[in-house]
């Protein structure tokens, strides 16, 4: 790959592990309805030379240098990927760097923007995006973003990385993130990106050489009008992503209860 990352990544998704049959039925159900407590990002390369360095300017930060005209990185998660749109209960980030450097308003100012991944289940994949610059995101943004659902529902919504827009509410057009709600979360396979579509284009969030991508993103340059940074870059923290609260499936609390009754009776068997 063309890019220049410095230092370890140490943004590795964290696995979930059951703790042992001790689990109480009520404590795993909880923990089952839960969405992402803290969504795991990894930072890729989406296009030109951007520099990444890893841990700049803290431990658990990341500092992203956009120095040429088209460079293009992220931070991506696949945290809650196969949830609805609809389903987004909080997403943020928080900047490190000083963005009062720029003008206010300017893309610099007020970067990074999202990139999320939506399909049909049909085969159609599209990304929805924000536009930060504009004065209805202003309220969001304070060094960082923030962001609930109330937020993004009312907000317009921009579509991108497909010429086919049939398949969405109005062809694609005028639409907000409420309006879309109802449609799932979920990064193209490697395959499918290889194989490509009509109006799929080189910036879209996957990553350079893998087409490795994830459904939520965290977005640094793409124009050197609009989001350019020489160095110090953007330097972040604490990206995340939490889907609201699902409630388990009947089957799935009988298994709770048959877990935790075995457990009970693997410890009055041990008494």
């Amino acid at each position: 790959m063309n890019a220049r990352h410095l230092g370890t990544n140490g943004h590795v998704p964290r696995a979930r592990r059951w703790q042992g049959l001790g689990l109480s039925a009520v404590g795993l159900a909880a923990w089952l309805a839960c969405g992402a407590a803290q969504a795991g990002f990894v930072s890729i390369t989406i296009r030109g030379t951007p520099i990444i360095v890893e841990n700049s300017p803290s431990p658990g930060a990341t500092e992203f240098i956009i120095d040429n005209g088209g460079d293009k990185a992220a931070l991506g998660s696949s945290d809650i990927d196969g949830r609805k749109l609809g389903e987004i209960a909080t997403l943020g980030i928080s900047r490190l760097d000083d963005y009062t450097d720029y003008t206010p308003g300017s893309g610099p100012y007020v970067a990074p923007y999202f990139n999320i991944w939506i399909t049909d289940g049909l085969g159609n994949f599209a990304v929805v995006a924000n536009e930060p610059s504009n004065p209805e995101w202003t309220s969001t943004y304070s060094g960082g973003y923030a962001i609930t659902w109330d937020d993004l529902k009312t907000k317009t919504v921009k579509v991108f990385e497909n010429s086919n827009l049939a398949w969405l509410p109005n062809a694609g057009v005028g639409l907000t993130f409420a309006d879309l709600a109802d449609f799932v979360i979920e990064a193209p396979s490697v395959g499918q990106l290889t194989a490509g579509w009509a109006g799929l284009g080189t910036g879209a969030p996957r990553e350079l050489g893998t087409n490795v991508a994830y459904g939520v993103n965290w977005v640094f340059g793409d124009t050197l009008s609009n989001y350019v940074s020489g160095d110090p870059g953007y330097q972040v923290a604490n990206a995340y992503v939490t889907a609201a609260s699902a409630v388990p499936e009947p089957a799935t609390l009988g298994l709770l209860a048959v877990a935790a009754l075995g457990a009970v009776g693997a410890r009055r068997r041990r008494a």
